[in-house]
């Protein structure tokens, strides 16, 4: 109906719908225009051919002698060869492609000696692997956090003591300190300590990852506490009464009748909250996790690409919240439709 009502006035001032169209269109002109000419004004050398190889590249592999010797034999291995090579530090072979060296048997070889050079397989570059952590950290922290927020606030709604000041003790110590912060207490102090017990019982230690996606996760968890709480709020108390009347017990009742509901009402600021936990999530580097923002700083140290690799790392950023941002969207018409 909404729909329907839209589109008459739309169409019922057609000229004002096309100019309006158009100013949209002057307007991101206006702002295309603006940036060609920042990039065209200052004083930088730009190299945009280098950023493919940080996404994905070809690495080239030397080979050398590790001693004095020979090449024992040459023989051809499918579409490569093994050059077997017999020195003072023992007998090597190396599998490399047709065209990688130019020796033959009995050639005698010295230390330092380059046996084969050759471009390997494709791998996945710098960016591409902060990528991956960022998107692989984000999804695993999302999930805890729904569930922490879930369960904090149903606990916040409820009228037992113990779980109600707890859900209202751990949201307002967790929103009211920095998570920079939370991420360094987590890192130093739970890790150490964590890791000093698992060392005593013989387990290996975890990696820094599952620490930040703690933080993550506690962090995110106490803000959808909120928005799980102004959810089932907004419920009317008659559909609790009912359920309970009927013989469900209290949390019967939320997660088959309240939460359901809830649902539709809350997607929003969850979709807000989730996107802002993946930029969150670029604080990381500072407990060595090499995430996206961490793999560009190491990018641009490494080439001096300042300005096209911070470039790239947002526009990163932009198709992961974007992408995020269309899935939440679909799922709310889905829900808005039943």
């Amino acid at each position: 109906m909404k729909q329907n009502i839209s589109n008459i006035k739309r169409l019922s001032n057609p000229f004002a719908y096309v100019l309006s169209v158009c100013g949209f269109f002057v307007l991101l002109f206006m702002v295309i225009g603006s940036v060609y000419y920042a990039t065209v004004a200052v004083d930088y050398h730009w190299r945009w051919f280098k950023v493919p190889q940080y996404f994905m590249y070809q690495p080239d592999i030397t080979l050398y002698s590790e001693g004095f010797g020979e090449i024992e034999s040459v023989s051809p291995n499918k579409d490569k060869f093994d050059v077997t090579v017999t020195t003072d530090a023992g007998e090597r072979t190396y599998t490399v492609p047709k065209g990688s060296f130019d020796w033959t048997e009995g050639d005698l070889v010295s230390p330092g000696d380059m046996i084969a050079t050759y471009e390997g397989d494709w791998q996945p570059g710098i960016l591409a692997k902060g990528m991956w952590v960022t998107l692989k950290i984000s999804f695993i922290s999302t999930i805890l956090g729904i569930l922490l927020g879930i369960i904090g606030g149903v606990a916040r709604v409820s009228d037992t003591p113990v779980l109600k000041w707890s859900s209202i003790t751990y949201v307002e110590i967790i929103r009211g300190s920095p998570l920079l912060v939370q991420i360094m207490i987590f890192y130093f102090v739970l890790g150490t300590t964590m890791n000093k017990i698992l060392l005593m019982n013989g387990i290996p230690k975890l990696d820094p990852e599952w620490y930040g996606i703690m933080a993550l996760s506690v962090f995110t968890g106490a803000y959808v506490v909120e928005i799980v709480r102004a959810g089932i709020e907004s419920i009317h108390p008659g559909q609790v009464e009912a359920a309970r009347s009927s013989g469900m017990t209290y949390f019967q009742c939320m997660f088959h009748i309240i939460l359901p509901q809830a649902l539709r009402t809350i997607l929003p600021p969850l979709a807000g909250q989730f996107i802002n936990l993946i930029k969150d999530s670029s604080l990381l580097g500072m407990i060595s996790i090499r995430e996206l923002t961490k793999a560009t700083r190491e990018g641009i140290t490494t080439s001096l690409q300042t300005f096209e690799l911070w470039i790239v790392c947002a526009i990163l950023y932009l198709m992961m919240t974007f992408t995020l941002s269309m899935c939440v969207q679909y799922l709310e018409r889905r829900t808005a439709t039943k």
